[in-house]
Formats: C-alpha cells, sequence, structure tokens
C-alpha cells in the first residue's frame, strides 16, 4: 500500500500512518478474535470492535458518551465500556490494534481498562 499525503501534513502524522500501515499488516480481526482499534484525537477517545472477515464493526463505544472524567481515567473507564459491551455480545477473546500511537498514556489506560473489564489479549 502506498501513502500519498499533501505538502501540510505533518511529519507525526505521516509517521502515525505508516506505522499503522505497518500494524495493520499483521493484525486482523477475525469472527473468533474480533479487532480491538483504539482512536485518540486530542479532546476525545474511540474504541471499535471490528471483525475484518466480515467487514463490520461490532461494538463501538467513545469519550462522548462518557462525562466527568478526563484524561487516563476516562480512558479506561472507556477501556471497561467496551469490555463490558462486548462480554454482552459473547466476544471474549480480541486482538489489540493501536493504530499507530505509541502504547502508553491514554492508549495503555484503554487496554488495561478491557483487561479489567474481562476482555483477554
Amino acid at each position: 500500500m502506498k501513502l500519498k499525503f499533501r505538502k501540510k501534513t505533518s511529519a507525526r502524522t505521516v509517521s502515525r500512518l505508516t506505522k499503522k500501515i505497518r500494524i495493520r499488516k499483521i493484525v486482523a480481526g477475525t469472527a473468533e478474535r474480533p479487532r480491538l482499534c483504539v482512536y485518540r484525537s486530542n479532546a476525545h477517545m474511540y474504541a471499535s470492535i471490528i471483525d475484518d472477515a466480515a467487514g463490520k464493526t461490532l461494538v463501538t463505544t467513545s469519550s462522548l458518551k462518557l462525562d466527568g472524567k478526563s484524561g487516563k481515567a476516562l480512558a479506561e473507564a472507556i477501556g471497561q465500556e467496551i469490555a463490558k459491551l462486548a462480554i454482552a455480545k459473547k466476544i471474549e477473546s480480541v486482538v489489540f490494534d493501536r493504530n499507530g500511537f505509541v502504547y502508553h498514556g491514554r492508549v495503555k489506560a484503554l487496554a488495561d481498562g478491557a483487561r479489567a473489564g474481562g476482555l483477554k489479549f
């Protein structure tokens, strides 16, 4: 897969998307083990569980639905919420996709929250 960027695309964004493609060559969700995909922006965080074989999003949640927390506490709450929704749909095991983001801070807190909620990865 070849990437094309505009002149004003920052080096940080280019680096993240390059890592994302490298990760997605390896990580794929199946019906037995769907992919837990994480996206973080400056203001919000999103988590989705995706079955790549069928091309369907099974469960999704974000910081837009949760109020009162911020930072790592919010990320952990999102992880627990996605785990609760996944277990309600009988999904127990997932593959974690950090989406090119470094595994620390809010991304790690979301993963820890999902593990605490009962997901295995």
